[in-house]
């Protein structure tokens, strides 16, 4: 008997999102599960994640029980309203890709709610049993990025959305430990799963050492790749870091979003001349950088909310060996504390905690094989697999 199940998610390789390589590594868990023969269906959109990063992708793709399908969208630029024509555009190519076709189980990640609300959508209409994986609490995050009566009126009605989205599914998935005490408090008839991120292959491969010895008149290389909007806060504290540590270290930021123009402009207003800022590349391209790198950089704004996550870049970095220095509170300061060996953690945008935490660091690398052993994608994504297919057992 096959097992049809349908996988939704905003983004998909060959973009460069956290939750795309998450999702992928879940396709490929399903496929080869081997107590049950799956075949998928993954319904998502041509990679617009940034705008300085394009990538070809193939509209539709079928190879041996797997079919993707990608929604071209609107340009859009991170907006609200951009992103909202782009969500309705996706939900109107989701609803066409699927008419006339039958599944056993529907699977949809989700940070933003909405393609969870769209995956309840489709199960409802569809009566199909729906699992969700929750990568993020919208809700909880609203009143912070909005703070003014709009935003109060956006909590008040995507508070609604998520208890009906929440309501409608089988089971769900928690990315983070640290959203327990949400969804318990908020659901506390339901069971969670905490299946978290964890470390690619491709970052299993031992980095190279940096040729040649310390040199205490050189610069330290201070590394930072991915996302630059709200959530990561950058123009929050590395104008004033960089600037403070002028002649001690030199920054490379990787990446775009949304707030990449608050951080160049507060660059320039601080007169900042040792950070450079590179377009984002392909995640093996990476390696190069994290090998150049002295020390990695991660920072998330000091929203209350965000103290319930852990950064997906955490474990890239953790792979790494090299020293990381971050910007991190409440649960993901704890797991880095307890989990990471020579990382250094200070308050969300404390320039001088960042300061006092950098020199508390080792420049050595180190090997982290345990938390790479635990915290392996393919492990993690397989234990995943056979919970979304429990789902049909209930």
């Amino acid at each position: 008997m096959t097992i049809r199940v349908l996988v939704l998610s905003f983004y998909y390789p060959p973009d460069l999102a956290a939750g795309s390589f998450r999702v992928e590594a879940l396709v490929k868990a399903l496929l080869a599960e081997p107590c049950a023969n799956v075949r998928v269906d993954v319904v998502t959109t041509q990679p617009n994640r940034y705008h300085s990063f394009g990538a070809a992708a193939a509209e539709f793709q079928e190879c041996s029980r797997l079919t993707i399908r990608r929604i071209a969208l609107p340009i859009h630029k991170n907006g609200l309203l951009d992103q909202a024509r782009a969500f309705a555009s996706y939900a109107l190519g989701v609803s066409r890709a699927i008419k006339g076709k039958d599944y056993d189980l529907v699977v949809a990640s989700s940070s933003r709610l909405m393609t969870a609300t769209l995956g309840a959508c489709v199960g409802f209409f569809t009566k199909t049993p729906l699992y969700l994986d929750i990568r993020d609490i919208f809700v909880d995050t609203l009143p912070e990025l909005f703070p003014s009566r709009l935003g109060k009126i956006a909590t008040w009605i995507f508070s609604r959305i998520e208890r009906l989205t929440i309501g409608r599914a089988a089971r769900v998935n928690l990315i983070s430990p640290g959203f327990l005490s949400y969804f318990s408090a908020h659901y506390p008839r339901l069971s969670f799963s905490t299946h978290t991120n964890g470390v690619d292959e491709l970052f299993f491969k031992k980095l190279p050492g940096k040729h040649g010895d310390a040199d205490s008149e050189k610069l330290l290389k201070v590394v930072y790749a991915g996302n630059i909007g709200a959530g990561q806060g950058l123009h929050l504290i590395l104008p004033a870091l960089a600037k403070r540590l002028e002649g001690v270290a030199h920054f490379c930021v990787i990446g775009a979003g949304g707030l990449l123009g608050h951080l160049q402009l507060a660059l320039k207003n601080s007169d900042v001349s040792n950070v450079e800022v590179i377009a984002p590349v392909q995640r093996k391209d990476l390696l190069k950088f994290y090998q150049e790198a002295d020390v990695l950089f991660l920072h998330l704004n000091s929203f209350k909310s965000f103290r319930r996550v852990i950064p997906s870049k955490l474990f890239e970095y953790a792979a790494t060996g090299k020293p990381i220095l971050a910007g991190l509170a409440g649960y993901s300061a704890r797991f880095t504390n307890t989990k990471i060996s020579n990382a250094s953690v200070f308050e969300p945008c404390d320039v001088e905690g960042a300061i006092e935490a950098l020199f508390e660091l080792s420049l050595e690398p180190v090997t982290r094989e345990a938390f790479m052993n635990e915290y392996s994608r393919i492990s993690i994504q397989k234990r995943m697999a056979m919970d979304v297919l429990s789902t049909l057992e209930r």
